[in-house]
């Protein structure tokens, strides 16, 4: 199993793109590495890298290659998101999707065409590096198809499907095959019934299923920051991925996990932490865990979601914080084989059959509710769909 970080850079937090200074990157990365964690996701800000939508500019790209090389000498993979497009409550959106300039993202055929283009440079730009360890589209896209985003850009689930279907091809026309093409979606794919994008893109396309579990969804509103139907979240989520997956051997990456203080209180984030990791890291083939994030978001920064300034497991001076040190650990635990991967014996039948099945899996949901009852103090039941569970 993987264990690393999403970088959030200690300096500008991703505005750093628009400075970019490869001696703080070096000295972020090293404090990192010292975690003990074996990759990093990075995230460049769209705008930055396609600011029209016949511009491609190869310096932001060079930027990126250089992080690269910087996170080679440090013994650290890389993985790389495309679409930046939305971070901490920020839309990085180019300006010509928007306004005077609006047009729908998944739709437009001109736009999706110019999307593929970017998708295979930055995929060039980064192939031949050897510590490339995936491509992934962007960060949780689908927040902008559907409420409860302010401006969304409409599509159909077909559409969805359709417009991964081009941009993962886009991806992987580029890079070699050892190499990860992936998407990410935020979870309101999997709890939420009138998301278009759906628990079945989740696994159709790509070379793994992505999850992002983040517990202010209402886990720890109904079980509180350390309650068993808060730390056992990931796990719960990871397996929910698992049942719809057609390819038993597709591996799960917990992508983005983290310890939100408007849940959590501060001094249980590292109890919180543990107790997340132990649960997820017992699933068997879990293909890896990437915390959210490296660093707190600086407070020189205004109008951050307070919680976006203390999810870091590093401060903005390099200190590591205590969710830090009880994160290297424990992975370093984990690696040690001191969670055995669990014989799990028992499964789940969830009714997949009708509308409103995914309301039902949502922390809260009846089949969340089933779900824990049933693991207990053991490991989480698996979850079967009953559209497959004869076949």
């Amino acid at each position: 199993m993987r264990f690393g970080v999403n970088y959030t850079p200690s300096t500008g937090w991703f505005h750093s793109w628009l400075d970019f200074n490869p001696a703080d990157v070096r000295r972020d990365l090293a404090t990192i590495a010292g975690l003990g964690v074996d990759h990093i996701r990075l995230m460049p800000l769209w705008p930055l890298i396609q600011p029209n939508r016949g511009v491609i500019r190869k310096s932001a790209l060079d930027d990126v290659v250089t992080v690269f090389a910087i996170a080679e000498d440090l013994g650290l993979d890389v993985n790389v998101d495309a679409l930046q497009g939305h971070l901490s409550s920020f839309d990085f959106v180019p300006s010509w999707l928007e306004s005077w300039h609006r047009r729908n993202m998944f739709t437009d055929p001109d736009v999706v065409g110019s999307l593929e283009a970017y998708v295979r440079n930055l995929a060039a730009a980064v192939a031949d590096r050897p510590n490339l360890l995936g491509i992934t589209l962007g960060n949780e896209v689908n927040q902008f198809a559907a409420a409860p985003h302010p401006a969304p850009h409409p599509v159909t689930p077909a559409g969805a499907g359709e417009w991964l279907r081009r941009l993962t091809a886009a991806a992987r026309a580029e890079v070699p095959s050892r190499v990860l093409v992936t998407h990410a979606m935020y979870d309101a794919a999997w709890y939420d019934d009138t998301q278009p994008f759906e628990p079945r893109h989740a696994v159709d396309h790509g070379d793994a299923t992505i999850t992002h579990s983040w517990v202010f969804n209402g886990s720890a509103q109904a079980y509180g920051g350390l309650g068993r139907g808060s730390v056992r979240h990931a796990e719960y989520l990871c397996r929910l991925a698992a049942a719809w997956h057609t390819d038993p051997a597709r591996p799960v990456w917990l992508q983005e996990v983290g310890a939100p203080t408007n849940v959590v209180d501060v001094d249980d984030t590292p109890e919180f932490l543990e107790s997340t990791l132990r649960h997820v890291a017992a699933i068997d083939g879990l293909y890896g865990i990437t915390w959210w994030c490296s660093h707190d978001v600086g407070r020189e920064l205004l109008d951050f979601p307070e919680l976006e300034y203390d999810l870091g497991l590093i401060t903005n001076d390099g200190k590591v914080k205590p969710t830090g040190l009880r994160f290297a650990e424990t992975i370093a635990r984990l690696r040690g084989g001191e969670v055995p991967v669990a014989d799990v014996t028992t499964a789940l039948v969830l009714d997949d059959t009708g509308y409103g099945h995914r309301a039902a899996t949502a922390p809260g949901g009846e089949f969340y509710r089933a779900w824990l009852d049933a693991a207990g103090d053991g490991p989480g039941p698996r979850i079967v769909l009953a559209s497959r569970q004869h076949s």
